[in-house]
């Protein structure tokens, strides 16, 4: 089930569970330590809150993104372990957890200040416009897959 992260209770059941990582908890599968899984997570926020930080795609790779992408991202099927990463999610380096935690609670705690109704039809960074429950299922999915890695 697709939590809703414009509602209090799923968002406050989000933030508990980011809470409940610490800097030696270990992944379940993957590569990432956790504090590149807590920068990695940030980016998607990033996109829409600081979207200086990254090049948009051009108009063939945002066509091809929605066409063999999209729908993979958007819908509530919950993502496998091991799901491929796109590059620009990459994290090579390491990352302080303390910050990146911190990072993703306030950008959790930003969204769903600025609600749903705002995120209807925006523009996103790789897929066009998307409607509030497709945002909503890419911020969840993207979130729970990486908790559940993480074993919370």
């Amino acid at each position: 089930m697709i939590k809703n992260v414009f509602n209090q209770n799923d968002v406050a059941e989000i933030i508990e569970r980011i809470n409940n990582l610490s800097p030696e908890t270990q992944a379940q599968w993957g590569k990432m330590s956790v504090g590149q899984m807590l920068a990695h997570c940030n980016i998607t926020y990033e996109y829409v809150f600081e979207p200086e930080k990254h090049k948009k795609a051009g108009a063939f790779v945002k066509f091809m993104l929605k066409l063999f992408v999209k729908n993979k991202v958007v819908n509530e099927k919950i993502y496998k372990p091991n799901s491929p990463t796109a590059p620009d999610f990459i994290i090579k380096d390491e990352k302080n957890f303390e910050e990146e935690k911190f990072r993703l609670i306030a950008f959790v705690n930003r969204a769903i200040e600025t609600g749903a109704d705002f995120f209807d039809n925006y523009e996103s960074h790789s897929f066009g416009k998307l409607n509030k429950k497709e945002w909503n299922n890419m911020f969840y999915k993207h979130l729970d897959h990486h908790l559940r890695q993480f074993g919370v």
